[in-house]
């Protein structure tokens, strides 16, 4: 590849002496500007391997120009010799200072012109060979991590997966969860890594129901006391699983499965957690997994419709969930009802009359983390 030079000088008859040396050899193909303003907008288009420039120049002298050139990106290390027939200290001082390399002189002999004009094509076609090559290894690096991340995601959401299918689910639950939890901590207002952490790491909030025994997680009928007891173990079981963990994702699931149910109020599990004290993360599925578990048809239970499990969600702000979580999920409800839409195919038509007895256990159900006939499986 041959080394691009800029040449800027506004006698036109230097920059032809100055074009024929400096493409003499074969190596350099020379761009020659008149105007430093019109040099000025071709280098910000184009990358120049060696500059050469005039110092008295009109619209703008050598030292301004260098001076601008070194702040666009790409010129920091390039090569950039200023031509003056004006080499006094004070010149050569301040051309130094704004970032020239060297100085030709305006009427050179031919020999020196050659050797110095070589001198300085050497480190240019350098600082080229250098720039490719950082530019190809920041692009290597930049497909290793994004395939690295993105293993790390498939890893995360085959896990959280293989937890639903224990539950008799298809895996639709977690997807929906992971995308309701997306809208809350956007609407939250939470950084772009953090929402995109936390629709990552909502599928894994369940993670500790693979230590809890079928006869109980699957079981139809109303849990006893006793075993209540056992499922509430999956919040502390899932954090020891996810603990200690190296990967961010992983430590952010960890947060998520030992505080999803704990309650705005203080009530909740395992640690009485309340208000602040419980992670944001933790607090944001929390809304997500009640609602997917309120609207979601269950072996046990209809779905409850839509605009009920949104006002359970509004009586229960301030109580069980964080009243901001509320208000962030419902203020994109066009959003919520097509993510529900797709496992709603058949929508449940009762009244709330008769929904009553059903919206009492649910209640239930969820301050204490149980499942009970007719109750959300949300555990």
């Amino acid at each position: 590849m041959l080394t691009q030079a800029l040449l800027v000088d506004d006698s036109r008859s230097v920059l032809n002496f100055l074009k024929r040396h400096i493409e003499a050899e074969g190596l350099v193909e020379a761009t020659t500007f008149l105007d430093p303003l019109e040099a000025l907008a071709c280098a910000r288009e184009r990358a120049f391997d060696l500059v050469l420039v005039d110092y008295e120049m009109p619209h703008m002298d050598g030292i301004s120009f260098i001076r601008t050139l070194r702040a666009l990106p790409g010129c920091a290390d390039i090569p950039i010799a200023m031509i003056t027939s004006r080499q006094t200290d004070d010149v050569k001082m301040e051309a130094l200072q704004a970032g020239a390399t060297d100085f030709l002189p305006k009427a050179p002999q031919s020999v020196e012109m050659t050797v110095r004009l070589r001198n300085l094509i050497q480190p240019g076609a350098a600082v080229r060979k250098l720039n490719d090559r950082a530019a190809h290894l920041a692009s290597e690096v930049a497909a290793a991590t994004r395939k690295l991340g993105e293993r790390e995601e498939e890893i995360i959401l085959r896990l959280a997966l293989a937890v639903e299918y224990r539950d008799n689910d298809t895996g639709e639950h977690t997807l929906r969860v992971a995308r309701y939890s997306r809208i809350i901590a956007e609407q939250l207002g939470l950084s772009a890594r953090l929402c995109r952490d936390i629709y990552l790491a909502a599928p894994l909030h369940d993670v500790g129901k693979v230590a809890i025994p079928d006869n109980i997680l699957l079981k139809p009928g109303k849990l006893t006391d006793e075993e209540m007891a056992v499922i509430r173990t999956h919040a502390r079981i899932g954090e020891r699983i996810l603990a200690d963990s190296s990967c961010e994702l992983i430590q952010l699931g960890a947060q998520i499965a030992a505080g999803h149910h704990e309650r705005w109020d203080g009530a909740g599990y395992p640690n009485g957690l309340k208000a602040d004290e419980i992670p944001v993360a933790a607090r944001v599925v929390a809304v997500a997994d009640v609602f997917d578990a309120l609207t979601t048809r269950r072996p046990y239970k209809e779905p409850m419709p839509l605009e009920m499990a949104r006002n359970y969600l509004i009586e229960n702000a301030e109580r069980q969930f964080d009243p901001t979580c509320v208000e962030a999920f419902l203020s994109r409800w066009e959003e919520v009802v097509a993510i529900a839409a797709g496992q709603q195919a058949t929508p449940f038509q009762k009244t709330e009359a008769t929904l009553a007895p059903y919206i009492e256990s649910a209640v239930e159900c969820r301050s204490a983390g149980d499942r009970s006939p007719g109750a959300a499986s949300a555990t």
